[in-house]
């Protein structure tokens, strides 16, 4: 974004006319090809999250959260419950389009209207949803309705060792923007956390991309990819840098 200066030649970060801060994310769901995003809700998701994730039978899918797994479903609908009852984070379930069937969880965190920046984390899927269409589709989703509602920096934040998400964020369009030394410590151990971004002006851009991926036409008749989204996004111009 250009600079300015004041009259002692300091620079000045370039205006932002009419801004207004967004609405906060709320009860809306997100429908796709895929998948449906839709706020949580413990009585009717519990039993199918609780199940999908029973697939993992190792619990690999939760090193990297600060909670679970979770050994009953009574203590996993009590979680979903405290989750269901916030405003920041805002969790969302991730519904199948074809079985109708909960099978993974997402959140909108962080949330700053007054800033226009929006976080997306809490992010759990099932072996159902993992390396599946619906799992991007459901990220589109998420993306999509941020920048529709306002806001001007949509986030993604992970445990520094966490390699896969580190990969995903790429795939989808984040820009890498550093890490924070010893930020947390999740279950006794020191989390660096990596930070990426997309802001409003890549959007247009990046939204025709996966527009472009998941058109019907981008998939065979056995479901597989043609052109794989890392493949596109990659293309992209990199960020430019603070100056």
């Amino acid at each position: 974004m250009p600079t300015t200066t004041n009259t002692f030649g300091q620079p000045l970060g370039a205006e932002v006319p009419n801004w207004s801060p967004p609405l906060r994310p709320g009860g809306v769901v997100l429908s796709g090809r895929f998948c449906r995003v839709e706020p949580l809700d413990p009585a009717r998701h519990a039993d199918d999250l609780f199940a999908a994730d029973a697939l993992d039978t190792d619990g690999r899918s939760w090193t990297y959260l600060p909670y679970g797994p979770f050994t009953s479903i009574d203590e996993y609908r009590a979680w979903l419950a405290d989750m269901a009852a916030g405003q920041d984070p805002c969790f969302y379930a991730i519904v199948d389009a074809a079985t109708r069937r909960a099978v993974g969880v997402c959140s909108y965190l962080r949330i700053d209207p007054a800033a226009g920046s929006i976080e997306v984390g809490h992010l759990h899927f099932s072996p159902l949803l993992q390396g599946k269409p619906a799992a991007t589709e459901a990220m589109f989703l998420m993306m999509q309705q941020a920048f529709a509602l306002g806001y001007r920096r949509y986030e993604w934040k992970c445990n520094s060792l966490n390699a896969p998400s580190r990969r995903a964020a790429l795939r989808l369009g984040f820009s890498y923007e550093g890490c924070f030394r010893q930020a947390r410590i999740d279950r006794g151990r020191n989390r660096d956390t990596t930070w990426f971004s997309v802001i409003d002006s890549e959007w247009p851009a990046l939204k025709a991309l996966f527009e472009q991926w998941l058109a019907p036409d981008n998939f065979d008749t056995e479901g597989r990819q043609r052109v794989a989204l890392s493949a596109l996004t990659a293309s992209r111009p990199a960020a430019p840098a603070n100056t």
